[in-house]
């Protein structure tokens, strides 16, 4: 069975979803099997979206028009697509650059295959940075203890490493010499800031943590 996913980033109504449920139609996905997001793929949330992945059966294909409208980022997609990989559900996209995709057929499963290398190579890169923006912190005497205040540098530092779906908040938080707490006071799961962290990188202040 086909399940069809579908979003537009604006819920004022300057944006439609009628191209996309064309496209579901002549691709033979059932109106009452299509799921729809108003919202932001970055970091809106998105009910439709995660109601289609309780829905998704084994042997169940998901279906979206462009890669695009799953949003995020690749690493994010490559994640959710093995997901459905190791369910045993296909996942296909129907134009745009990810038309070659269908993880139901061998030359699918090639293309997404590149996908998850450059996926791989990415989080190699972050934890690089990651690793040498730690390594230059201590180089400037932030060695042992924990630092007194949240400044932007850290923050940068921890968006960046919990950007990563594969880190563990913990580990983190002990690199950049901060407790857990902290570290959620000021950034999400998914690296995305939280208010007070925003904040902070909208100014030139600095907040204090906790020890």
């Amino acid at each position: 069975m086909l399940i069809g996913y579908m979003r537009v980033s604006k819920s004022d109504g300057t944006q439609s979803l009628d191209l996309q449920k064309d496209a579901f139609t002549k691709a033979g996905i059932k109106s009452e099997y299509i799921y729809e997001d108003l919202a932001s793929g970055r970091k809106d949330s998105r009910p439709g979206l995660e109601a289609c992945i309780k829905a998704l059966q084994p042997g169940n294909t998901l279906v979206v028009w462009k890669l695009d409208r799953l949003g995020r980022n690749l690493k994010y997609l490559v994640n959710l697509v093995e997901d459905l990989k190791n369910n045993n559900i296909g996942f296909k996209v129907l134009t745009g650059q990810g038309a070659n995709i269908d993880t139901t057929t061998s030359n699918g499963k090639l293309i997404f295959g590149i996908f998850a290398a450059l996926a791989e190579f990415e989080r190699d890169l972050i934890a690089e940075r990651t690793k040498a923006g730690l390594e230059a912190a201590r180089a400037r005497g932030r060695k042992g203890g924990r630092p007194r205040k949240m400044t932007k540098q850290v923050l940068k530092m921890a968006m960046t490493a919990m950007s990563d779906r594969t880190s563990i908040a913990s580990k983190v938080a002990k690199d950049l010499n901060i407790t857990p707490t902290t570290l959620y006071m000021y950034v999400n799961g998914d690296g995305s800031l939280k208010e007070v962290g925003q904040n902070i990188m909208n100014d030139n202040t600095v907040v204090k943590t906790q020890t």
